[in-house]
């Protein structure tokens, strides 16, 4: 059995489930982390985000989590494609309109699928990414540091969590953003 690790996973969703608006869906999804093998350590608090890419759908509620499990990173991301199927997860468009969406952003210092393979999908533009998705998991996500919808939640419970490529923390990765893309992540 692989030794503990902990995995940063960023929660979204911008569609009703069950007529549940998409915050009920996001703790609802929260609370069945343990039945998947995923013990929650820290959740940050909801975030109300404009839709990316933006004009894709309504906009979104985000948060992270990090939990603990003696799990590879692949086992996980699996485990978290299953939960996302009890709240109706559908992966007809990428990057479209989700009930829920749950990414393993991060595995302690893990790069998979390694260092040269993390910078080849990284060094893709959004709009080739968009295109093709990878035929294995890249860790950290390759676009982590562009994204405030992940990293202001990510730096309330993870502020000094370090890439393992960039060796920049949670806290200056966010602080590297423009303002106005900070200011579109409120708080719930």
């Amino acid at each position: 059995m692989p030794e503990s690790q902990t995995f940063l996973i960023a929660l979204g969703a911008n569609l009703p489930f069950a007529e549940s608006p998409p915050e009920v869906t996001i703790a609802k999804a929260l609370s069945d982390f343990n039945e998947f093998g995923l013990e929650i350590t820290a959740t940050s608090s909801l975030y109300h985000t404009p839709c990316f890419p933006a004009g894709a759908g309504p906009d979104y509620v985000n948060a992270v989590a990090s939990a603990k499990a003696n799990l590879e990173a692949a086992e996980v991301l699996k485990r978290l494609h299953k939960l996302e199927l009890r709240y109706g997860r559908e992966r007809s468009v990428r990057w479209g309109q989700r009930t829920l969406d749950l990414d393993l952003v991060a595995a302690d210092n893990t790069v998979l699928p390694d260092r040269n393979g993390y910078q080849r999908w990284q060094s893709l533009s959004a709009e080739r990414q968009r295109e093709l998705a990878p035929e294995t998991l890249v860790l950290p996500h390759p676009r982590l540091a562009e994204r405030a919808f992940v990293l202001v939640p990510m730096a309330e419970i993870a502020p000094d969590w370090e890439h393992p490529i960039t060796g920049k923390t949670t806290r200056e990765m966010l602080d590297a953003l423009e303002d106005a893309e900070k200011e579109g992540v409120k708080a719930l």
